[in-house]
């Protein structure tokens, strides 16, 4: 059922390193995310694929994780992701829209990856100028966001945003990930109809 598989689509920040990401697997995902729908139909967007570990280990230092977990520095050794895909826009052929279908393809992607017992997170703090070198991407290209990949290793559960209206997310004692959500009565604005 998609509200299952919509669930379990958390942003995973900890992953098996053991288990490896074959570029297959990372082919199929962009896959999903190339038949997404694109502002004008302009399909401006690139993908840089990257399951090698030393490679991998280079993109880690480009990235920065959980902003809200100011004492946790990111995932250590054996947590980290196994496969990384670069989202790019073709300057090219659009600036106006690339972030909305970097979004729509995205969200395929980590669907594609949920179904597969893999997880990911969408990061957007990079550090593209020493990314962009690492992976001698042309200038053409804009670097969007990095899309991190593992199998997850942590457990991240929904709850509801409490009385005070705090959407920080946060681990407990036994490192479980706590994701707060606001209701659904408190996202619709007005209801219409029968």
């Amino acid at each position: 059922m998609l509200k299952d598989l919509v669930s379990r689509n958390r942003s995973y920040r900890r992953f098996r390193e053991a288990t490896a990401i074959e570029l297959t697997t990372l082919r199929a995902l962009v896959e999903l995310a190339r038949m997404s729908a694109s502002a004008r139909n302009l399909q401006p967007l690139r993908y840089v694929l990257c399951c090698e570990p030393v490679t991998n280990a280079r993109i880690f230092g480009c990235l920065a994780w959980a902003g809200y977990l100011t004492e946790w520095p990111g995932p250590g050794e054996g947590e980290r992701p196994t496969g990384y895909i670069v989202v790019l826009s073709d300057r090219t052929l659009s600036q106006t829209y690339a972030g909305v279908d970097a979004g729509l393809a995205m969200q395929n992607l980590l669907l594609g990856a949920v179904e597969r017992g893999l997880g990911g997170c969408i990061i957007a703090s990079v550090r593209r100028d020493a990314l962009r070198t690492i992976l001698d991407i042309p200038e053409q290209f804009e670097i969007l966001y990095v899309v991190a990949l593992g199998e997850p290793s942590e457990t991240v559960t929904l709850e509801e945003v409490g009385p005070a209206g705090d959407v920080k997310y946060w681990r407990d004692r036994e490192s479980v990930h706590h994701v707060p959500k606001r209701r659904l009565a408190d996202v619709i604005l007005d209801e219409r109809g029968a």
